[in-house]
């Protein structure tokens, strides 16, 4: 994916207060999602292979609205928000071994293929309940303490160069992540104890 030139800043942090704390002074407003376990993180080490065939075969799209995601090695999970005929629907799409059945008041199933299975919400309460019990937010991370849930283009867009020329070894654990159309800056867990949390950002230079 081309972007435009960008500035980047890395910092590191031996206290975890401190990590988060500047990573929410610069995220201010921006949309953001955060660790279900910061003690895990999300690892993103197939993120952007995931997020790339999923657009790619049509499962995602660019103006989906990220309120949960889970990249594990093998499988993914997502639960997105959607515009449709002027109201919001919310999409949990996973695969068929992790989802539990939707119970009828909750959701609709939007579709069953091989691999993947997707259920309608018209409640984000019930999607991310959903969207839970099917991963049991291992790994996961959810749109939290934001007004409200980064759009998968600008996901898509910052973490390709965050990526691409990593600034130092850091474990690729996201703690926390804040998105918008000017710039991304991530939080990456510890590599082993000892070690520091990393905050990452990247934006677009004036």
């Amino acid at each position: 994916m081309t972007v435009p030139a960008a500035t980047r800043t890395t910092l590191t942090f031996g206290d975890r207060g401190d990590a988060l704390g500047h990573f929410f002074q610069r995220a201010g407003e921006a949309p953001r999602l955060v660790a279900y376990d910061d003690e895990v993180g999300c690892p993103l080490h197939n993120a952007l292979a995931a997020l790339e065939w999923t657009l790619t075969v049509g499962i995602l799209a660019d103006d989906d609205h990220l309120h949960a995601a889970r990249l594990g090695g093998e499988t993914a999970a997502a639960m997105v928000e959607r515009r449709r005929d002027g109201r919001r629907v919310f999409v949990y799409l996973g695969p068929r071994m992790d989802a539990p059945p939707a119970d009828p008041y909750e959701g609709t199933l939007l579709y069953d293929e091989p691999g993947v299975r997707a259920f309608e919400f018209a409640q984000r309460a019930h999607a991310l309940a959903h969207f839970l019990r099917a991963t049991q937010g291992a790994g996961a991370v959810l749109s939290a303490l934001s007004k409200r849930a980064p759009e998968l283009r600008h996901v898509r867009r910052w973490l390709a160069p965050l990526f691409q020329e990593p600034a130092r070894q850091v474990s690729n654990h996201m703690i926390a992540g804040w998105f918008t159309v000017t710039g991304g800056g991530l939080l990456f867990a510890p590599r082993a104890a000892g070690d520091p949390f990393v905050y990452d950002e990247v934006g677009v230079e004036p």
